[in-house]
């Protein structure tokens, strides 16, 4: 799969690699305090458009030589003295600053290394939530340098504006949250999120909340459409309870980021496994009917079951990044035994003559509603920004 190049010259995996260095004065473009505004406010960030500028570019003057690549060829590694350093692990990123919890439980306000600031390539952030790093104590016993990102795994990404915008990393699970009724049950979204679940393997397990709201036996379908597939369906209600004590089962002992659309109830949900975390929540907007913006950042939070959860900021929609036209079908799982038997190696199942999946569609083995869901994910033009050639059949 082909990556972006980013500014700087490699020397084959491990080599030598030039960066550019910005001045550490320079004149500022704009206003600082709309800067401040959008570092300190993830939502606003991600709702702001995509032709305002932030900050001036600056001139580029020096540059200086790191080491290290990992094996995706995704980040750089500084060549970093580890004496007098500890490894941890970002629980919270705001503004320019991260808070780390260190391997022996301290908690440390950090900031970042400004060489790592060039490292940044497709991703918005060279550091985010869950990042394991290895920090250097400095000043104040609880303020500390971020010295180096360890290679990550298991991340929860989505397309902005043409970039990658990492919000957790190193999970092994995917909480997914939807609701019955305000909001509206959306399953093309949770379609999207189990697509990024395949592409970067991880668990997925979907949750479908607020079903005191309703008394309806498409919510039992949807359920078992889903269960069928073989991903864990909980159903519960923050109201009565219902089905707290299974989603408890499900996140113990594991590295879960709660995604979903705004107001669905993650935050509540989290409360109501873990009654310590105490998180802030808010009703569905009664003039829109949406959800409104309660959780501003992602944050990594530990579990008295054992485990770490991440509440994530809901979401109104999601891009998925870096998937070409062709790979699409390979991530919805059941198509996967039918692809074979497509007359075409290359067969899109849209138009093409003797296509297993479109048989299998006629044979009631695949649901029409995913089946749309894939059509859907095939019309958007975000597969194919990043390298036009992608998107040809």
């Amino acid at each position: 799969m082909a990556k972006k190049k980013g500014k700087g010259k490699r020397k084959g995996k491990g080599g030598k690699v030039r960066v550019d260095l910005r001045r550490n004065k320079q004149t500022r473009a704009r206003d600082q305090n709309v800067t401040h505004e959008m570092l300190n406010d993830e939502v606003a960030a991600e709702d702001a458009s995509s032709s305002e500028r932030l900050s001036g570019k600056g001139s580029l003057t020096r540059r200086r030589t790191v080491v290290g690549i990992d094996d995706t060829g995704d980040q750089l590694l500084r060549s970093v003295d580890s004496e007098g350093c500890l490894s941890g692990r970002v629980t919270s990123f705001v503004g320019l600053n991260c808070n780390v919890r260190a391997d022996d439980g301290r908690e440390f306000e950090c900031t970042i290394r400004g060489m790592l600031r060039t490292l940044a390539r497709d991703s918005r952030n060279v550091v985010v939530t869950g990042d394991r790093v290895l920090i250097r104590p400095e000043g104040d016993e609880h303020q500390s340098v971020i010295e180096r990102v360890e290679p990550r795994h298991g991340v929860l990404s989505r397309n902005s504006q043409g970039r990658e915008h990492i919000i957790v990393s190193n999970i092994d699970q995917l909480l997914i949250v939807a609701s019955v009724a305000d909001p509206e049950f959306k399953p093309n979204l949770i379609d999207r999120y189990l697509v990024m679940a395949e592409r970067h393997d991880v668990k997925a397990v979907i949750c479908i909340n607020k079903i005191d709201l309703v008394d309806d036996t498409s919510l039992q379908q949807w359920a078992a459409l889903y269960a069928r597939l073989g991903y864990p369906v909980v159903l519960t209600s923050i109201a009565d309870g219902r089905g707290v004590d299974v989603l408890k089962h499900h996140l113990a002992n594991r590295q879960t980021a709660v995604s979903g659309q705004s107001g669905v109830g993650k935050s509540s949900i989290l409360n109501a496994v873990d009654q310590d975390l105490n998180l802030q929540t808010m009703d569905v907007s009664d003039a829109t009917s949406k959800g409104q913006h309660t959780t501003r950042r992602a944050r990594l939070l530990p579990l008295n079951g054992g485990g770490w959860v991440v509440d994530t900021p809901g979401i109104r929609q999601f891009e998925l990044w870096d998937i070409g036209l062709e790979e699409v079908d390979g991530y919805f799982i059941e198509f996967r035994p039918f692809i074979s038997y497509c007359r075409f190696a290359d067969c899109s199942h849209i138009h093409e003559s003797d296509c297993g999946v479109k048989n299998a569609l006629n044979a009631n083995l695949i649901a029409q509603c995913r089946y749309e869901s894939y059509l859907r994910i095939r019309d958007e033009d975000i597969f194919v920004w990043k390298n036009p050639a992608r998107g040809q059949s």
